[in-house]
C-alpha cells in the first residue's frame, strides 16, 4: 500500500492524472478501470488537458467502468454513460468501441454482468482500476453487507447512498434504488487500484479501509489485501490516519 497525501483536491487531481498518464504513456494499448462522481471530475480535466498538450495518447486504450444505474437510459443527464462522455470521453481521442460501461437498460441481468466480466478478461483484464470511496466505505455499488459478491451483478443501493446521491438529481424521489456493478473479486482481479479521496466526510471511510479490519462492512477494506494499491488523499480525508 502506497498513500500519497496531498493539501487539496486539486493537487489530489493533478497527482491521480499523473498516474494514470504514466500508465497510458508506458502502456500505449492499456486497459483503464474508471469510476464517477464528483471526486475524480478534476483528474479528468487534467488529462483532457494533458491530452491537448500532447502528453497523454488515448487511440489504443480500452475502459471498463464501474458502475451504472439501473432504470436510466444512456442518455439521461444523471446516468454514468452521460458522465463519462460529457467529462471525459467527448474530449479525448478514444475510439468508441473501446469504451465499456454496464448498461442501465436489461432485460437478462445475470447475462449481462457474466458478459460483461467475459469481456474484461479477453481484453486481458485491467491495467489500473481508478476508484472512489462512499462515506461508508463501498466501492463502485459494493454496499456494506453480510457477504460481497465476487462479479459483477445487481445490487440494491442503501438507503445511506441513495441519499448521498440524491444531490445529483432533482429529488430524493427519482435516485434508482438499483445499480449494476463490478464486484471487489473484479476489482481485486486489476494489476494496480488507484484509489482518491477528498474532503472530511471521507476521512472515517479512509481510516477504516486503512488501520480497520477486512470486513464486509467496509467492502473498501479488502483493497488492503490488494499488492498493488495507491491512495491519494487531501488532507482533510486523511485527517484520522
Amino acid at each position: 500500500m502506497r498513500i500519497h497525501q496531498v493539501n487539496d483536491y486539486r493537487e489530489m487531481s493533478q497527482k491521480a492524472a499523473s498516474i494514470v498518464s504514466s500508465q497510458v504513456i508506458l502502456k500505449k494499448t492499456s486497459v483503464l478501470g474508471l469510476a464517477t462522481g464528483s471526486t475524480p471530475e478534476g483528474m479528468y480535466h487534467r488529462l483532457i488537458e494533458m491530452y491537448h498538450e500532447g502528453i497523454a495518447d488515448f487511440s489504443q486504450i480500452t475502459t471498463f467502468n464501474l458502475d451504472e444505474y439501473l432504470g436510466l437510459s444512456p442518455q439521461h443527464p444523471q446516468s454514468y454513460h452521460y458522465y463519462m462522455n460529457q467529462h471525459f470521453f467527448e474530449h479525448i481521442d478514444i475510439p468508441a468501441t473501446n469504451i465499456n460501461i454496464p448498461p442501465g437498460k436489461i432485460e437478462n441481468s445475470e447475462n449481462v454482468c457474466r458478459e460483461y466480466d467475459k469481456r474484461i478478461a479477453a481484453s486481458g483484464g485491467i491495467d489500473l482500476q481508478v476508484l472512489g470511496i462512499g462515506v461508508n466505505g463501498h466501492i463502485g455499488f459494493n454496499e456494506p453487507d453480510q457477504y460481497l459478491n465476487v462479479g459483477t451483478h445487481v445490487v440494491d443501493l442503501t438507503e445511506e447512498t441513495i441519499e448521498t446521491n440524491s444531490r445529483f438529481f432533482t429529488s430524493r424521489e427519482e435516485v434508482p434504488r438499483q445499480a449494476i456493478t463490478k464486484g471487489m473479486g473484479s476489482i481485486m482481479q486489476a494489476r494496480r487500484v488507484l484509489l482518491l479521496a477528498s474532503g472530511k466526510s471521507k476521512a472515517q471511510a479512509i481510516r477504516d479501509t486503512v488501520n480497520g479490519k477486512v470486513t464486509t462492512r467496509v467492502p473498501a477494506s479488502f483493497l488492503q489485501l490488494h499488492p498493488q494499491f495507491i491512495l491519494v488523499l487531501d488532507k482533510e480525508a486523511a485527517s484520522l490516519l
